[in-house]
């Protein structure tokens, strides 16, 4: 990627990109050498320092571009011509024509070839674009056709027209909004250091008040703007009121089923959080002695920030390098010839490597430090800094570890996004058997790279405790994970579910502050849009910050798992874990001791939360009543698809969940031999 970007700037990119070219190739700001075959080429262009477009709005989508003659003009118009006599009052005053070269100021009002050669009337006022000399409209209704473009599904413009505004309108709300979500996930970090005993109830009260409030208050407003008198508004007061109201409706619908679904799944699951409960509490601990995991987001934010900044600079440079080459209608275009034309396919898999890179040094960061405090007898003797000491020893040596991981990441990454743009190129004209095989491979392969995410964490744990390298901890990892295969399957959907809990939390809260904001504006402001970018942002905030969380979570399971392992509490095998997790070990002891059928040497045995035939029933129930709910969800939502939803969902069921149900009975049968208490 270093080659990609300095071969861009030493072809003479840099300087086209920051200062701009027109039409003939010649870049703004500076003296310019003559193109064969090319007229107007080699101008100078001292004065004119701005990349000007005749039909800023005229966007090519499929090109990327700007369909539209550019000129390097003097100044940018900062108000509004609707007239050539504008156009030429403005050259005249300012200095800078508007039109093409060819055509002279005093021409503007009398040449017949001033409608092709001059500006699309009216000239929308601009404004040059800081550090890149291009002259941008500044109204929004270029955007706001852009948008329409993108957007296929809005058929009346006036719709999203009234969608921008709103957005327009109410942004001073949403960025308050935005900042409320941050407050509030730091407000929750804090409180889960203090309170993570009782988290976990405290999560589920809370939501299912605020499930229970935001469902409510959502009714409420529907039915209050229903009952509202529609005699006295304007026509486009009631177009407003009516968009309000349907959107209204749709929330208050998406939350009534939300909030049932949330207590079904709340009530199969409120009897296993017992090992739960006890690695958040140590987790709690971790963050007292660790307090700087709290900023672990932003480092890694930071520092993705910086890369992509860096990438989209290099992308950039490379759309503006190569040789010029004159067009069909006699414009200059630079293209790179030769193998160097696919550098930007290399780039884009250094996107995603690098990010997967970036956030697998997050994650070793993480699992060395959590690593530190739990196998440190003597939580006085830890380390000054553990994080920079994780740090550290990932500089130095587990580099190799984290660039292996995120590279079969990628691996599985780029097939899933190849398919998915042949989905999207295809949609509408693939048959029911061709749509059905894509979304199955795509499907397919999202679970398998969440799994290999999964594995590859802890691996990274595996890494930070015995200092291997990555195939070796991967293999060490896996087989860990197999041995407490049905510890592993309740600890991540109740730890996981609890988690999310708290996002819906933070999610409800924000979205409930914002109804109650923006239906001050009610009258005037579509606000569909902004509710959406608030709980989207809302939810991107609380995750950042609750998944460190639970990164944290899974490294104390397998550093729990790995310490039952090895350790059995004898002298010269004493626990490393936490009073809290040895409080679980031994009600857990006591639990299987007062079952009383297999004796004193089996009631001293380190088993399981649940046996495993109640965790293989949990999961036959769960799916039945997950491939009922989707044939439920099919006949309700699918219409003329009906078949063909029925047909994914019954391959998800018979390859994706009877697997599991088959592989933990047979993990429930070959479990490994349980360790005895001396």
């Amino acid at each position: 990627m270093g080659f990609i970007c300095g071969f861009s700037i030493a072809t003479g990119a840099a300087a086209r990109l920051v200062s701009g070219y027109d039409s003939y190739g010649n870049i703004c700001g500076q003296k310019n050498t003559k193109l064969e075959a090319i007229p107007n080429s080699g101008m100078d262009h001292t004065q004119r320092k701005y990349v000007f477009f005749l039909d800023p709005c005229n966007l090519d989508l499929i090109n990327r571009k700007i369909k539209s003659v550019a000129l390097c003009v003097a100044a940018c118009p900062r108000q509004e011509l609707k007239t050539l006599s504008d156009v030429q009052k403005f050259a005249e005053m300012n200095g800078s024509a508007l039109c093409s070269y060819n055509l002279k100021p005093s021409e503007y009002t009398t040449s017949s070839k001033s409608s092709v050669l001059c500006p699309k009337l009216p000239v929308p006022a601009s404004a040059p674009i800081p550090f890149f000399h291009r002259c941008a409209p500044v109204n929004i209704s270029c955007y706001a056709k852009f948008a329409e473009a993108l957007i296929t599904f809005v058929s009346d413009n006036s719709v999203l027209h009234r969608l921008i505004s709103g957005v327009m309108t109410s942004k001073e709300i949403i960025l308050g909004l935005c900042l409320l979500s941050l407050v509030l996930s730091m407000i929750l970090m804090v409180i889960i250091r203090y309170i993570s005993r009782v988290l976990v109830w405290i999560l589920t009260i809370l939501v299912i008040l605020g499930s229970l409030g935001g469902t409510g208050v959502l009714w409420w407003l529907y039915a209050k703007q229903r009952r509202s008198p529609k005699e006295t508004i304007t026509p486009e007061q009631l177009q407003i009121a009516e968009d309000n109201l349907r959107a209204l409706l749709i929330y208050a619908i998406s939350a009534t089923v939300f909030t049932v679904i949330l207590f079904l799944i709340m009530l199969v699951m409120r009897k296993r959080v017992a090992l739960t409960i006890a690695l958040f509490h140590v987790a709690g601990k971790v963050f007292i002695h660790l307090p700087l995991l709290v900023f672990q987001p932003f480092w890694t934010f930071f520092a993705l920030v910086l890369f992509w900044a860096y990438w989209i600079m290099t992308l950039l440079f490379l759309g503006t390098t190569g040789s010029p080459v004159q067009n069909e209608q006699g414009f200059v275009e630079f293209k790179i010839s030769g193998p160097l034309q696919y550098m930007w396919w290399y780039h884009v898999v250094g996107l995603i490597w690098i990010s997967e890179f970036i956030l697998a040094c997050q994650q070793m960061t993480v699992a060395g430090a959590v690593v530190t405090y739990y196998f440190t007898r003597d939580k006085r003797n830890l380390p000054f800094t553990p994080i920079l000491a994780s740090v550290n020893r990932l500089i130095r040596y587990h580099l190799g570890t984290v660039a292996k991981g995120s590279f079969i990441i990628t691996l599985v990454k780029i097939p899933r996004m190849i398919l998915m743009y042949i989905h999207s190129q295809l949609k509408g004209k693939e048959n029911a058997c061709a749509r059905c095989v894509l979304k199955s491979c795509i499907c397919c392969l999202w679970c398998l790279e969440k799994c290999l995410n999964y594995l590859n964490q802890n691996a990274y744990t595996a890494t930070a405790i015995n200092s291997t390298n990555f195939c070796t901890s991967a293999k060490d990892a896996f087989v860990i994970l197999v041995e407490n295969a049905l510890r592993v399957a309740t600890i991540n959907t109740v730890g996981d579910f609890m988690l999310f809990l708290g996002k819906v939390l933070i999610v409800c809260s924000t979205g409930l502050a914002g109804i109650m904001l923006l239906n001050y504006q009610q009258d005037y402001t579509v606000w569909v849009l902004p509710l959406i970018i608030v709980c989207l942002f809302a939810f991107l905030v609380a995750h950042c910050f609750l998944s460190i969380y639970e990164m944290v979570v899974d490294v104390l399971f397998l550093c729990f798992a790995i310490d039952t392992k090895y350790n059995d509490g004898s002298p010269g095998r004493e626990f490393y874990m936490d009073k809290v997790l040895m409080e679980f070990v031994e009600n857990s002891r006591k639990a299987m001791k007062e079952a009383g059928k297999g004796g004193v040497a089996d009631a001293r045995e380190l088993k399981p939360m649940v046996g495993g035939d109640e965790e293989v029933a949990a999961l036959q129930e769960f799916h039945f009543h997950f491939l009922s709910l989707s044939v439920f969800t099919d006949c309700t939502s699918s219409g003329e698809a009906f078949v063909i939803c029925i047909t994914q969902d019954v391959l998800l069921f018979l390859f994706v969940c009877l697997p599991i149900t088959w592989m933990a009975e047979f993990l429930s049968q070959l479990r490994p031999p349980s360790v005895k208490v001396s």
